[in-house]
């Protein structure tokens, strides 16, 4: 049950947000329009805007002769402020860490990508990482986050926010190399809600959004370091009993033997059928493919090799992939990460495998394609979680973390 404190606050938040989709929606409006389209009060209207005024999501656009009274002072034009970020999606990947920031109008207004300083890196080098790269980005764009709405963290592995247990404040203590602690850190940080779940499962969610109502059913895979899944069964984002759902990178594909997974199974999809997997297949097989750049020149001049070695990728990641499309018959599977647009024939080569072993009564089969989104597509899927409002994730059971102190929000960037 709220206390007075919480239900305030709550409420508070609510009529903010209805002040800026109303900002958003009619564009610059003046105060007693806001209040008139809120249905506020002049004296509570004023408090409301006040604050957003404050906190840097709201500006003061210019006066309207319109609104003078009399002799007495034109009325002030309200609009959002462009350069305020209202969302920040975060995605933690195995080497490189992504964000996205959203204003009010949900508009992508700075985005960028930064790898760790060492392979290696644990948690506390991974947000400083993160970190940095926001401030970068506000020195560059000139975005700054003191009104932030909501925070969207993605990490990689098996992770559900309902399942696993609440941070707690540690006094500055590190947090180890494991994602607990990585919600406080950033709500420390910016004094707002975050919410924080699994980077593939959120890069799924981006795209079926992204594909719209009609396709209630889709599978997604995301070929990178790492191979992830997600799960869109009857029109819900699904996380399973342990929030495990959707890892098909560690299916086995090899039934005996095979190589070490950092799982600590041997022979798993993503030892043979990640990014680095096939540069490294590559390279033993004597062609110079360090990057994906370089597997791209490869592919643009159809080199024998290299189409091999993608083809056999692909064929490791149909078998899985069609395994739980038999289960789960998707109207779509999704294949997505950077190598399936540099390397169409992956794509493919999963299509002809899940033809191949499809149901034989089916009547139709899924459309097999690459993914829409780029590879910050789980930060764009932590910024969906934050502020779509799609049956996808209405019985999704991620719990924020708000750790806010009680004092107003700083002034810093």
């Amino acid at each position: 049950m709220l206390v007075p404190q919480a239900r305030y606050d709550a409420v508070r938040r609510s009529h903010e947000e209805r002040l800026l989709r109303a900002l958003r929606e009619q564009g610059p409006l003046r105060r007693s329009e806001i209040a008139r389209t809120l249905g506020l009060s002049r004296s509570s209207t004023s408090e409301i805007a006040g604050g957003l005024l404050r906190q840097g999501a709201v500006i003061v656009l210019g006066t309207d002769a319109e609104g003078r009274a009399g002799s007495g002072r034109p009325a002030e034009r309200l609009a959002l402020d462009p350069s305020s970020g209202q969302f920040l999606g975060v995605d933690f990947g195995h080497r490189t860490v992504h964000v996205a920031v959203a204003d009010a109008s949900h508009e992508i207004v700075a985005a960028g990508a930064a790898a760790y300083p060492r392979a290696t890196a644990e948690w506390p080098e991974r947000v400083q990482t993160a970190f940095t790269l926001l401030d970068r980005l506000h020195d560059e764009s000139g975005v700054h986050y003191r009104a932030l709405q909501g925070v969207g963290v993605g990490v990689p592995g098996p992770y559900s926010s309902a399942l696993a247990p609440r941070p707690t404040r540690r006094s500055g203590r590190p947090f180890g190399d494991t994602a607990e602690g990585v919600a406080e850190a950033f709500s420390s940080r910016f004094e707002t809600p975050v919410v924080l779940d699994n980077n593939t499962r959120l890069a799924a969610l981006g795209e079926a959004v992204r594909a719209g109502a009609e396709v209630r059913n889709l599978l997604y895979v995301r070929v990178a370091d790492g191979v992830g899944g997600g799960l869109v069964v009857d029109g819900r984002l699904v996380t399973g009993s342990t929030g495990l759902a959707g890892e098909l990178g560690h299916v086995r594909a090899v039934p005996a033997g095979g190589k070490a997974c950092r799982c600590g199974k041997r022979g798993c999809v993503e030892t043979l059928a990640s990014t680095p997997a096939v540069l490294a297949r590559c390279r033993q097989e004597g062609v110079n493919a360090r990057t994906l750049a370089d597997l791209r020149t490869h592919v643009e001049r159809a080199h024998p090799v290299v189409d091999r070695v993608l083809r056999e990728a692909g064929q490791t990641i149909g078998a899985a992939v069609s395994a739980v499309a038999v289960a789960v018959d998707p109207d779509e599977i999704v294949i997505g990460g950077e190598i399936a647009r540099v390397a169409p024939v992956l794509v493919e080569q999963v299509a002809a495998t899940v033809r191949y072993d499809r149901f034989p009564h089916a009547t139709s089969e899924p459309r097999v394609r690459a993914g829409w989104l780029s590879d910050e597509s789980g930060a764009l899927g932590a910024l969906a979680a934050l502020f779509h409002s799609s049956p996808l994730i209405a019985d999704y059971p991620v719990a924020a973390y708000d750790d806010r102190p009680a004092q107003p929000r700083s002034s810093a960037s």
